[in-house]
């Protein structure tokens, strides 16, 4: 979630209220006092002061090395990872993998809404759980903050279900930092990772503008440890509970042929995990950047990167959302940045048809990072976050084939003869994938 954060959203209607003066002042003035803590908290900084300079190219071992020890217990072969698009191929595959589980169930989730997504998601977790199935969910205190219901019904029926910093806490760090991460583990052989939330948003095939935009990922293999780490991380913060043994990490055979990494980042541990992600990829481009995200708000450091990147030669290409977007000062935000990147080559698409909750990045046309990272803030240093890294074209090709896809459903942003941003409608010319592998 982009901006400030709804942490503070209930702080700022009490002190814009027209019926505050029912309150008295001095609970205005604490109410005020913790709203400028608030936002103090929520400044970041940056970890990098200037960007990356292209060391190690993404083809090469140091790059993979480099990448791999800095953000994670590094690459590792024999992973198998399906891409599935939009909730009528997400929310189906999760689902199933829920209803198949025999030991365990772990389950991150930002966004849990009281609807008609949230409820299949609440029975198949309580008949699992009413099964014997050791089911475990951790909630994001805002981003599930309507789904008290299915919460009761889900802790009655045998459900370990933990809030993670709920709004209404003293603490401003803690109320401003938020999980994002979306993680589905099932018997520690099945792993779940990407941008959809529990919610109707996500529902259908992104024919209209109700229907989200949205990719997911199901991976068997080796990274599922590292995906159940991940999970462990804030379950043991919040329980105290460490999680082992076979029901949790059985042995996994090699399952495919990708060589990937999943890493998760955090204020309170390995804070710029994220950040340093972007800078590294961005350095090691020699070919190609394809950025496809909802939020793209990066700082001066990341936006030199991307700058510097396009005027070495390397083909820079942005994908956003357009009118269709559910936090429209992003947007506003995100365009000041526009004339700087257009100007030095970097090409920027606004997507037409819906919102675009898409977080992919693919450069070279080999390295991949999928996940729930935002290029904003937010995701670069305040939440929790959870990508999994790949090195594998093939792999690449297939996300290519999608970003392809979804530019022809684009407009392009261009300069005018005055420097001012303008649209215009987008005609896909592209040389083919294969050529270009």
């Amino acid at each position: 979630m982009p901006a400030f954060g709804h942490c503070i959203c209930y702080l700022t209607r009490l002190l814009n209220s027209p019926m505050n003066h029912r309150f008295p002042f001095h609970s205005r003035r604490a109410a005020f006092l913790l709203l400028a803590a608030t936002l103090t908290a929520c400044a970041p900084k940056e970890a990098l002061k200037q960007a990356l300079p292209p060391v190690a190219a993404v083809g090469q071992a140091s790059f993979q090395q480099n990448m791999g020890s800095t953000l994670s217990g590094g690459f590792l072969p024999g992973n198998r990872i399906d891409t599935l698009e939009n909730g009528r191929g997400i929310f189906p595959a999760m689902l199933q993998a829920i209803r198949s589980a025999k030991r365990s169930i772990n389950f991150e989730t930002f966004v849990y809404y009281n609807d008609k997504t949230g409820r299949q998601f609440a029975d198949a977790l309580i008949e699992r759980a009413r099964a014997g199935v050791a089911v475990r969910v951790t909630i994001d205190g805002v981003g599930g903050l309507k789904s008290g219901k299915y919460r009761r019904e889900m802790k009655a029926a045998g459900v370990d279900v933990v809030v993670y910093h709920p709004v209404l806490w003293i603490d401003p760090f803690r109320t401003n930092h938020r999980t994002h991460r979306k993680l589905l583990i099932v018997d520690g052989r099945v792993g779940f990772i990407g941008g959809v939330g529990i919610g109707d948003d996500w529902q259908g095939d992104a024919q209209n503008p109700d229907e989200w935009h949205d990719l997911h990922y199901r991976l068997e293999g080796p990274v599922v440890a590292q995906l159940q780490a991940s999970f462990i991380d804030n379950w043991l913060k919040e329980r105290r509970e460490m999680l082992q043994g076979p029901d949790f990490f059985p042995k996994l055979p090699s399952a495919g042929p990708i060589l990937a990494t999943a890493f998760s980042s955090s204020p309170l541990r390995s804070r710029y995990s994220s950040e340093l992600m972007y800078h590294l990829a961005i350095a090691g481009a020699s070919k190609s950047i394809r950025i496809e995200n909802p939020y793209f708000l990066p700082n001066r450091a990341l936006l030199d990167g991307l700058c510097e990147a396009a005027k070495r030669g390397v083909k820079v290409e942005i994908m956003l959302p357009g009118e269709h977007i559910d936090q429209k000062n992003v947007r506003r935000s995100s365009r000041k940045r526009w004339q700087r990147l257009l100007r030095a080559g970097v090409r920027i698409y606004e997507y037409q048809p819906t919102m675009n909750h898409t977080k992919l990045m693919v450069v070279d046309h080999e390295f991949v990072s999928i996940g729930s990272t935002n290029f904003d803030p937010r995701s670069l240093s305040i939440n929790d976050e959870a990508n999994v890294n790949v090195m594998n074209r093939e792999f690449a090709r297939s996300q290519e084939v999608i970003f392809e896809r979804d530019l022809a459903k684009c407009r392009e942003m261009t300069l005018d003869d005055s420097g001012d941003i303008q649209d215009v409608p987008f005609q896909l010319v592209t040389t083919p994938l294969e050529n270009q592998l």
